[in-house]
């Protein structure tokens, strides 16, 4: 089977093509014939070699933590019934990186596997892996009560395309902050109600205005470093700060003991969601996107054979929403 790997920690280029035994089924896994495989933000981080401390992963190795496609075969202690359904899954636990999903199949464990309602894409199933179950959390801890004001940063992103329109939903004003008019024509697609381009100065002051000046009451922030920073300095008294996203180079840098003064809350990715709700949320997820709750997910998709090229647009900025990888 093809299949690409990081042959060696580096830039886009280190992604090749490679041929590959086809797998075989443990007796806790399925086998999925791949139809897309995520791309996420981690993928490239740690094919550049950032994150050692943490993922165990070395080359040369085939990245990707979720596929969408078919159950092609199952193991002795799963369920026969599950051949031939068309299936989301994660290729690890939850809070690991196995990888593996870059590839015409995959061998998945048998718990991260979930089935696509009908009606659904399978493209559109896969942002629901990560991307739906993480902004479901972080809408469910923030609690966002009508007329709140919520800021996302990184709105253009795939993340952005479930937090704008649920934060919407549970009656908040939403500024979205991005880079660039399209990113930005995106975001107001989604529901909000103000933009603003972070690649511009002053745009803190811009977003403070389209509050009336108090501030924001919420903060999902999906960009990290100096964005998430300033982001940080415009919420209100007693807002509540989500920082998971590191897309600018790292974390936004948040003082614990200003945060205390401020009576700011923050959440920070270490804040893991419960694996007792991960299912839970997943299956909420799946039936937003049924419901067609949720629209306009994938933004861009490339060949499998193309990873080197489609982790290099989104580095370069030139995507919205998710990124796909097609088996």
């Amino acid at each position: 089977m093809r299949a690409v790997q990081v042959k060696e920690f580096g830039g886009p280029e280190v992604l090749v093509a490679t041929e590959q035994p086809e797998p075989v089924a443990g007796p806790d896994q399925m086998v999925i014939d791949v139809a897309a495989a995520e791309i996420l933000f981690l993928d490239i981080q740690l094919r550049g070699g950032w994150g050692r401390d943490y993922f165990t992963v070395m080359p040369p190795y085939v990245p990707g933590a979720g596929v969408a496609g078919t159950v092609r075969s199952v193991g002795g202690n799963v369920a026969p019934g599950w051949t031939g359904r068309r299936v989301i899954a994660g290729t690890g636990p939850s809070g690991s990186y196995v990888g593996g999903g870059y590839a015409q199949q995959a061998t998945v464990p048998a718990g991260e596997v979930f089935e696509v309602p009908d009606g659904v894409a399978l493209s559109e199933a896969l942002a629901a892996l990560h991307d739906g179950l993480m902004a479901l959390s972080q809408i469910e801890k923030a609690a966002i009560g009508p007329g709140e004001r919520v800021l996302v940063t990184a709105a253009g992103g795939s993340l952005g395309a479930w937090l704008v329109p649920l934060a919407r939903a549970a009656g908040a004003r939403v500024v979205a902050a991005a880079r660039g008019e399209h990113k930005l024509e995106h975001t107001r697609r989604l529901g909000a109600e103000d933009v603003v381009d972070y690649s511009e100065e002053g745009w803190t002051a811009r977003a403070r205005q389209a509050t009336g000046g108090a501030g924001v009451d919420v903060v999902f922030d999906g960009a990290g470093g100096r964005i998430g920073r300033a982001a940080f300095e415009i919420t209100a008294p007693g807002g509540r700060f989500f920082s998971y996203g590191a897309a600018s180079g790292g974390f936004a840098d948040i003082d614990a003991d200003e945060a205390r003064r401020r009576g700011v809350t923050v959440v920070g990715i270490r804040d893991a969601i419960a694996p007792e709700a991960q299912g839970r949320l997943l299956e909420q997820a799946l039936s937003e996107l049924a419901a067609g709750h949720i629209g306009s997910l994938v933004g861009r998709t490339f060949p499998l054979e193309h990873a080197a090229k489609a982790h290099a647009a989104i580095e370069n900025r030139q995507t919205i929403g998710k990124t796909l990888l097609l088996a």
